[in-house]
C-alpha cells in the first residue's frame, strides 16, 4: 500500500523535522511503500496573505536534509514547468496539482524527469478525462500503449480528491476510483477530498469525515493512499481544518488494512 502522508506546507525546520519523526513507525511498516509529502510553495492559495512556503531553493534544502536524516521517500508538488528538473533531483514523485492536471508543459517537464509522477484528478474533471494527462506522461516518455500496467511500470498514479459539487462543497464519487484504475494505479486523497473550498478568505474543510472516506476508498479498492498530517492541525499554516493529527493517520492506516485483509485485497 502507498502512503503519500506529512504536513501541507514546509512550516519551520523544527515543526517539519517534529512531524517527519513521529512518523517513522509508519515509514517501518513494511505493509506500507511510505513518502513523506510537503509543498515548497503552495502556489494556488486563496488569499494572497496566507503563508505559501519557504520556495523552491529553501524548500529543497530541507526535504535534503529530511531524506538524509530520515532515508524517507520524498513526493511534492511543482506549478511550473522549469521546476521539474531540479525538484527530481531531490524528490522521488512528482505531483500535479488537480487545478493543472492538463497543463501540457507541466506534465510534459515531468514526464522527462526520472521521477513517478502523481497526477491529481481536477475538481472539475470527470474520471474518462483523466487518460489524457496519462497519455501525455507516458508518450513523452517513449510508450505508445496506455493501461494500469504500463503506468504503474512507467511510474505514473492517479490521485482522486473530490469533484466539485455545486458552490463550496466536495463530493467523492467512488465509482472514480474504479474508473481511473484502467488508465493508472490510483491514490485516493481521503484529506483533500474532506475540504471546503475558499470559505471566505481560506479554504475549510471537515476532518472528521477523513477516516470515513479513507475506509470507504478501502473497499471500493484503491492502490495508495495521501493523507495530510500534523502533530496539531489547529497550528498548521495550510489546509489545518481537512487534515488529521497523527495519532488519528495511525488508527485511519490501521482500518484501512483491517478492511483489506477482510475483503481479501492484495
Amino acid at each position: 500500500m502507498i502512503i503519500l502522508t506529512g504536513p501541507c506546507v514546509l512550516e519551520d525546520r523544527d515543526t517539519v523535522f517534529k512531524i517527519a519523526e513521529e512518523l517513522k513507525p509508519l515509514s517501518e511498516d513494511k505493509r506500507v511503500e511510505f513518502y513523506f509529502k510537503a509543498s515548497f510553495d503552495k502556489a494556488n492559495r486563496t488569499s494572497l496573505n496566507s503563508y505559501r512556503g519557504p520556495g523552491l531553493e529553501d524548500g529543497l534544502k530541507i526535504f535534503q536534509e529530511v531524506k538524509e536524516q530520515f532515508g524517507y521517500k520524498l513526493v511534492t508538488d511543482i506549478h511550473e514547468s522549469y521546476q521539474a528538473k531540479p525538484v527530481s533531483e531531490v524528490v522521488d514523485i512528482l505531483q500535479i496539482p488537480a487545478f493543472l492536471c492538463r497543463q501540457t508543459d507541466l506534465l510534459v517537464e515531468a514526464a522527462k524527469t526520472s521521477c513517478k509522477i502523481n497526477i491529481k484528478k481536477g475538481q472539475f474533471l470527470a474520471a474518462d478525462s483523466m487518460k489524457h494527462p496519462v497519455e501525455k506522461v507516458l508518450k513523452t516518455r517513449g510508450i505508445d500503449t496506455m493501461n494500469y500496467q504500463t503506468s504503474k511500470d512507467n511510474g505514473v498514479f492517479l490521485c482522486e480528491r473530490g469533484n466539485t459539487f455545486g458552490y463550496g462543497a466536495l463530493v467523492v464519487d467512488m465509482k472514480n476510483l474504479i474508473a481511473m484504475r484502467e488508465y493508472a494505479p490510483v491514490i485516493f486523497d481521503a484529506t483533500h477530498s474532506a475540504q471546503v473550498p475558499s470559505t471566505g478568505g481560506t479554504t475549510g474543510g471537515n476532518s472528521a469525515i477523513v477516516p470515513s472516506l479513507a475506509k470507504a476508498a478501502a473497499a471500493v479498492g484503491v492502490d495508495g493512499f495521501f493523507f495530510e498530517t500534523h502533530f496539531d492541525p489547529s497550528l498548521a499554516l495550510s489546509d489545518g481544518p481537512n487534515m488529521l493529527q497523527i495519532e488519528d493517520l495511525y488508527k485511519t492506516v490501521d482500518q484501512i488494512f483491517a478492511i483489506k485483509e477482510a475483503l481479501g485485497y492484495n
